[in-house]
């Protein structure tokens, strides 16, 4: 059980240049829209409209986004998070309810109902499985998620490079 605390109340629209960032925070359990249109008018409406930061590499975006802006001073990804779980005080944990493709919640779902959607192996080895309701991919606990805990550790052991 996640506590009010949680990542969830994070609440981002990242832009065009910031799409793999966009993904790590929502592997963080963030709330993040990701718009590869390259609209700044849309990005702007949004953040303005839903109550989310813009979280934008373009300075001049960030100005007109005022106190719903952020700017990311920092270039590369692994830095970008750094600077963005920092500045927020996100907790660095993968929680795992947020689809990293299409920002859906993800939903645990009977064994059963999966079958012939995963690998045999795969659904012979696990019990637990997960689904976005959104886009419909489907989660399960395996070694890429350990991988995933093991950059986020390193990257976060680092210090933010300007």
């Amino acid at each position: 059980m996640r506590s009010d605390m949680d990542n969830s109340r994070h609440r981002f629209v990242a832009d065009v240049m910031l799409g793999k960032l966009a993904r790590w925070l929502r592997l963080l359990g963030c709330d993040v829209l990701y718009d590869n249109s390259g609209e700044d008018s849309s990005l702007l409406a949004t953040a303005l409209s839903e109550n989310r930061i813009l979280i934008t590499h373009d300075t001049e975006l960030a100005r007109r986004a005022k106190s719903n802006g952020y700017l990311v001073e920092t270039e590369g990804t692994e830095n970008q998070l750094r600077e963005i779980i920092r500045w927020f005080d996100i907790e660095p944990v993968l929680y795992g309810d947020r689809c990293p493709e299409c920002n859906g919640t993800i939903s645990e779902v009977p064994r059963e109902s999966i079958e012939g959607e995963v690998p045999e192996y795969t659904y012979r080895t696990h019990n637990t499985f997960r689904r976005c309701e959104n886009c419909g991919r489907i989660f399960w606990v395996g070694s890429h998620r350990e991988l995933a805990q093991e950059d986020l550790k390193r990257i976060l052991s680092n210090p933010v490079e300007d």
